[in-house]
């Protein structure tokens, strides 16, 4: 029998998700242009969605007790222990304020642990079915969100298009010739890197289904993700999609028949591609971001290519070669985020390392510090594994959403709230897509999927329906670890 009040609150969790993901994309709008007073506490705006959704989820009884987040919690104790106890009061308490002290450690939590369990709570409430839902919104929203980079590509770094966050007079991120990294809606451009390659995950997976997407839509969306590589002045964004990229040659070599309509969409792209060279702006912008790799390879007396993984391998082993300079139980949580530097001195800035590996030994030491990116990196390893056991059964979407979400799990700077937001989304996305499509009573109420419309098959007979019907606890799991 249906427990009305679960499958109730099961909806109700569903539309938080999607209101989690919406406020994700127009935080950075709201921070910087509707309400710029506002722009500290908007930091958290997310957060009370958040303890809605567990609450519901607690209701719904979908509310993950498995290894992954219990194992999460003891990290997120035993490190609050260790910063107030043997940290944070014995080297800060006697210059800076306990209240100031508490508030950086607070954010500390929320940062590397509050967030993290939504992974595995959009994966028990959303199936492949789901997901294609976020690609369709995903997709069309590349389009507004192109025109926005463009305008402020071509607009000066001090105008209010370009404005960051706040009321200070800083600017966003140059790219050179006079030009800013385009920040779209995001605060900073790392919300557009992030976006641009899920972006181009959905876009070759509607490229490789039949009917998944309408042609108008991969098209015009593939045009505004060209065009926003363009103008984005980032050589992260050029990574990140490469990596999607890369996913789909994994298709490739697994499942070669997946590939059989990209074809016709390879001509269609380098026809697309052919008329946006003819924009003014495009070239530009290409210009300006080939100057940028090449003049970082000179500056580093290397080529582009090992520049980028010489850059790749600082990330995670600049941190190990700090180790001894950093307490046993590290300084404290927070203390590494840009949040940490705004309580403490009154102005954003990294007061112990802007990488993210670094920042993580750093606040918590070599042995709970260790314990949280040795969590991360298991969780990236088997989100891999499920990915690829996907693909053998000819699903695609998970390996090129692992393509754009596994990177940021890993190393992600999730003292960002937009990089915290991301990492939550693309991977509870990856997770959710390895389920198969089941019948879900309240799916009518999300967004429809721009396609064909289902055509109904005749009436089967009883035995057929027997045949096709889901096996016994196909509608059953116990979240990650049933996996």
């Amino acid at each position: 029998m249906i427990d009305r009040s679960e499958e109730k609150a099961k909806h109700r969790l569903r539309q938080l998700i999607w209101i989690y993901f919406w406020l994700l994309l127009i935080e950075g709008a709201l921070r910087k242009w509707v309400a710029p007073a506002l722009s500290n506490p908007l930091l958290l705006i997310r957060d009370p969605v958040l303890f809605a959704t567990y609450y519901y989820a607690l209701r719904a009884r979908v509310f993950p007790k498995n290894f992954w987040v219990n194992s999460l919690w003891v990290i997120g104790i035993l490190s609050v222990i260790g910063s107030l106890l043997f940290a944070t009061f014995n080297l800060l308490s006697p210059f800076v304020p306990i209240l100031q002290i508490s508030e950086v450690a607070l954010y500390g939590v929320r940062t590397n642990f509050l967030h993290l369990p939504l992974i595995f709570i959009m994966a028990n409430v959303f199936d492949e079915e789901d997901v294609r839902k976020f690609g369709w919104w995903i997709l069309l929203l590349m389009i507004p969100m192109s025109l926005i980079m463009v305008a402020q590509f071509q607009a000066s770094p001090d105008s209010f298009i370009n404005r960051t966050a706040g009321l200070g007079e800083a600017e966003q991120l140059t790219a050179g010739g006079g030009k800013i990294r385009p920040p779209g809606t995001f605060s900073f451009i790392s919300g557009p890197v992030f976006y641009m390659s899920v972006a181009a995950a959905f876009l070759i997976y509607g490229a490789l289904g039949r009917g998944v997407y309408r042609n108008w839509l991969l098209l015009s969306s593939a045009a505004a993700l060209v065009l926003g590589i363009s103008v984005s002045g980032s050589k992260s964004a050029v990574a990140s999609v490469l990596l999607v990229v890369f996913a789909a040659a994994i298709i490739v070599v697994v499942r070669p028949r997946a590939m059989n309509r990209l074809g016709r969409t390879l001509v269609i792209a380098v026809i697309g591609a052919l008329a946006l060279s003819y924009l003014p702006i495009f070239n530009e912008g290409v210009k300006i971001l080939s100057d940028r790799f090449t003049s970082a390879a000179e500056a580093a007396e290397t080529t582009v290519l090992w520049g980028m993984i010489d850059r790749v391998i600082g990330d995670f082993t600049e941190g190990f070669q700090n180790m001894d300079k950093f307490p046993l139980f590290g300084y404290g949580l927070g203390l590494g985020t840009n949040v940490a530097g705004r309580i403490l001195l009154g102005r954003p800035m990294f007061l112990l390392a802007e990488r993210e590996w670094s920042r993580v030994l750093g606040e918590s030491g070599a042995i709970l510090g260790l314990a949280f990116l040795l969590w991360r990196t298991l969780l990236t390893l088997r989100l891999g594994q499920l990915s690829f056991r996907a693909l053998k059964r000819d699903s695609l979407l998970p390996i090129l959403l692992f393509g754009c979400s596994g990177v940021v799990l890993l190393n992600g700077q999730l003292g960002q709230p937009t990089t915290l937001g991301f990492a939550v989304l693309l991977n509870g996305l990856c997770l959710a897509a390895t389920r198969p499509p089941v019948i879900d009573s309240s799916a009518s109420h999300e967004p429809p999927v721009d396609g064909p419309p289902i055509k109904r098959l005749p009436r089967r007979s009883a035995f057929a329906d027997r045949l096709h019907q889901p096996g016994i606890g196909a509608e059953q799991n116990n979240g990650f670890a049933d996996r």
